[in-house]
């Protein structure tokens, strides 16, 4: 074997054993803390806000950490594909030029090689279990920071005094972690279309008794997306605009 394909070779299998985490998501080990701040600066953005100058409390910062896989677009690739070209930041549905596509999903699991037929069922329940179980967390993390966000507003009458500087920054480190909230909810439901697209074209393709279960667990996480839609009222409502997307 030529050397340079001996390094190359040893180079991939070395970065996929560091950076293949749980989900095809990159390790802890290989990212820094605050790379998922962009999301909020992204969300606050996107509607003609300033982000917050604060630094990231540990919940804010868990807050970005589990809503990126959530409003990152699904996909359906090899194991192998998740290690290179996966992380790279993503504009908000707020920016008018941003074209969602329901059909990219399912297109791509269906014609990406599989071992069989019922290997792409398989894959599409796996990425919609893995949903299920992140917005799960996420939602806990939420409701968490909202009650905070509530106590920090409180707080903002009773501090002696505040400058100006240090109100504008409370004020839109709390619109960034509504604007994030509201970000998510908008991906499940694009989310939830993508996989009943996904199933409709896989049951014609390839027709099997697991289109069933499938069906169940996209109604399962529907049914969360729907319940959960607008029950966390923004501390600030008249900033953190919902607007469709």
């Amino acid at each position: 074997m030529a050397p340079i394909l001996a390094c190359a070779m040893w180079g991939g299998m070395t970065l996929g054993g560091c950076a293949g985490g749980d989900f095809g998501r990159t390790r802890n080990n290989a990212v820094t803390d605050d790379m998922h701040r962009w999301v909020g600066v992204e969300a606050t953005g996107s509607v003609g806000l300033k982000s917050s100058d604060f630094q990231l409390t540990d919940i804010e910062r868990q807050l970005r950490d589990q809503a990126y896989p959530l409003i990152e677009p699904p996909h359906s690739r090899p194991l192998w594909k998740s290690v290179f070209g996966d992380y790279k930041p993503i504009e908000s549905p707020w920016r008018q030029n941003v074209v969602f596509d329901r059909t990219a999903y399912g297109r791509l699991l269906i014609d990406e090689p599989h071992r069989s037929h019922t290997s792409r069922y398989a894959v599409l329940m796996d990425d919609v279990r893995n949903d299920i179980l992140r917005f799960e967390s996420f939602y806990a993390t939420a409701w968490r920071i909202t009650e905070l966000d509530r106590k920090r507003a409180a707080s903002l009458k009773l501090v002696s005094a505040l400058e100006p500087k240090e109100r504008g920054d409370a004020n839109a480190r709390m619109d960034e972690n509504a604007l994030i909230v509201q970000w998510v909810e908008q991906c499940l439901q694009r989310r939830v279309a993508s996989y009943k697209w996904a199933l409709e074209r896989l049951v014609i393709h390839a027709p099997d008794n697991t289109a069933a279960s499938a069906d169940m667990l996209i109604n399962e996480l529907a049914s969360q997306a729907n319940a959960a839609a607008g029950t966390l009222v923004p501390v600030r409502p008249g900033r953190a605009l919902r607007v469709g997307g």
